[in-house]
């Protein structure tokens, strides 16, 4: 068999992952052995390799996710009163596929965007949309869009990804803009997608945090209705673990 012929022809077929197995195999020495079906075999799980890392690297860029976080390494021995059944459970998807949302609180450097974010990362495993934004910033952008004209555009893509982490939520006052735009996306999102929240403040706290009694009121029930909720507690994991940020 021609080898550069049909590794021209794979190429152009886009099949890149079949094209470097390949590569790979026609150099073994152990390769004459193996029978036509053994070789189109590894050569498709090589490419269903190549695609799936393709594809998670793509999602992860998406993402855009403020720690590098994976779920094999999330600590369970720290005393901050995290339930790992609980997070095991999170871990598999089952309530994204269910648009609950989370609620994760608790006091700075105990962890909780860590945790979010390897939440997130295994969605973009499991071929998720996902979008990690800190709410501070998220209102900057929203009011930059409404500025230039973009604001629509800007609302339905909060809408449409299937799990928004809104990072430091009630580290501020909210506004009367802001409050409405927190009310639109959580209403575009409610029974539709997922949203993790994560918070220094109590979930008993949020109420007073959004300022108007009847945005709060409404803000919440599209958020904690059908929240899990993770509250932490302990001392900040930063003095031992440079890596697990609030």
């Amino acid at each position: 068999m021609l080898t550069h012929p049909t590794l021209d022809q794979l190429h152009a077929l886009g099949v890149y992952g079949m094209a470097k197995a390949f590569g790979e195999l026609d150099k073994h020495g152990d390769t004459p052995q193996l029978a036509h079906a053994e070789w189109l075999g590894l050569l498709l799980d090589r490419e269903i390799v190549h695609r799936h890392d393709k594809r998670l690297g793509a999602r992860l860029r998406h993402a855009r996710l403020r720690h590098n976080a994976a779920p094999e390494d999330i600590d369970y021995r720290s005393a901050r009163g995290l339930d790992r059944r609980l997070v095991e459970m999170l871990l598999k998807g089952d309530w994204i596929d269910a648009h609950d949302n989370l609620a994760l609180c608790g006091p700075t450097g105990i962890g909780k965007s860590w945790l979010a974010c390897a939440i997130g990362h295994k969605a973009c495993r499991d071929n998720r949309s996902v979008l990690y934004t800190r709410f501070p910033r998220l209102l900057d952008d929203l009011a930059l869009s409404r500025g230039d004209g973009r604001i629509a555009r800007k609302l339905k893509s909060l809408g449409q990804v299937e799990l928004l982490i809104l990072d430091d939520w009630g580290l501020q006052p909210l506004d009367a803009q802001a409050r409405h735009d927190l009310l639109e996306i959580l209403e575009d999102r409610y029974g539709r997608k997922s949203t993790i929240v994560t918070s220094q403040l109590d979930i008993a706290s949020w109420h007073r945090a959004i300022g108007d009694p009847t945005y709060a009121d409404a803000i919440l029930d599209r958020l904690l209705h059908n929240a899990h909720r993770i509250e932490l507690t302990g001392d900040s994991l930063r003095r031992t673990k440079p890596t697990a940020a609030s």
